[in-house]
């Protein structure tokens, strides 16, 4: 079996950022809005016949590299993005914290 190719881009538009198979087909997204220097990230989605690849991890880190690049805070309201920071500390920094 050959190894999925994948991209992911920021479809400012819809305001989220995609995870595109070869062939330009959305398996994963995450939607966001930023606001006052702060990404929200409020929910993730996988198309159900690509769960289970990790292709949701690739966007939410994509998402989080995205905000650290350009100095936002992220509030993850969406479950998977804070257990996905949760998992992985080093983007701890990132989130807005109460205040």
């Amino acid at each position: 079996m050959n190894p999925v190719s994948t991209t992911v881009v920021d479809n400012a538009v819809a305001s989220r950022f995609e995870l595109r198979l070869d062939g330009g087909e959305v398996a994963s997204f995450a939607e966001y809005a930023i606001r006052n220097g702060v990404m929200i990230l409020p929910h993730t989605v996988t198309e159900p016949r690509h769960q289970g690849q990790g292709f949701a991890a690739i966007v939410i880190r994509h998402a989080l590299d995205s905000a650290r690049a350009a100095n936002l805070q992220v509030i993850p309201s969406c479950w998977f993005a804070a257990e996905f920071i949760r998992d992985h500390p080093e983007y701890a920094d990132l989130v807005r914290r109460a205040g």
